[in-house]
């Protein structure tokens, strides 16, 4: 993929849309691109977190460990999807295991690189908050919708 192709794609995502071209230029120049086939682990749950990727060509899944040994899968993930910035932003462990589904090519943006444009282009730390807001906001509704489901399951079982 050549560079002005990284920029075209970085464009069409929100996170990035309002971000000047030059700017993602360079967010594409010190990016890596990596490639995985079916199956592939892009990280998994528990890991460090050194870098954020986005979702070039493929499909992936997110997959959080539960109680028992057991591996639920919370999300799926398509084109132009961005994944593993709350190890990044939070400094802490990664939350979830990420698995390729279909042969997939993602952009790499490693933490110092990711840190570097944040600090230099604050547009782009607004947009990031806005999509982990909007993240919350899901993740808040699935769960009330989950504890209203069991609240029914445990009112007709006793």
């Amino acid at each position: 993929m050549t560079l002005q192709r990284d920029v075209e794609v970085l464009r069409s995502i929100p996170l990035f849309s309002k971000i000047d071209p030059a700017k993602l230029k360079l967010l594409a120049f010190t990016s890596e691109h990596l490639e995985f086939d079916a199956g592939d682990t892009l990280f998994r749950q528990g890991d460090a977190g050194d870098a954020a990727y986005i979702l070039l060509d493929g499909n992936a899944d997110i997959l959080v460990d539960v109680a028992g040994g057991q591996t639920i899968r919370v999300a799926s993930l398509g084109q132009n999807d961005f994944v593993g910035e709350i190890a990044i932003l939070c400094d802490v462990p990664r939350t979830a295991t990420v698995v390729a589904r279909s042969r997939l090519v993602t952009m790499r943006i490693s933490k110092d690189g990711f840190f570097n444009l944040v600090t230099q282009f604050p547009q782009i730390g607004i947009e990031v908050m806005h999509e982990l807001a909007a993240r919350l906001h899901h993740t808040t509704q699935d769960l009330t919708g989950a504890r209203l489901r069991i609240e029914e399951l445990e009112r007709s079982g006793s």
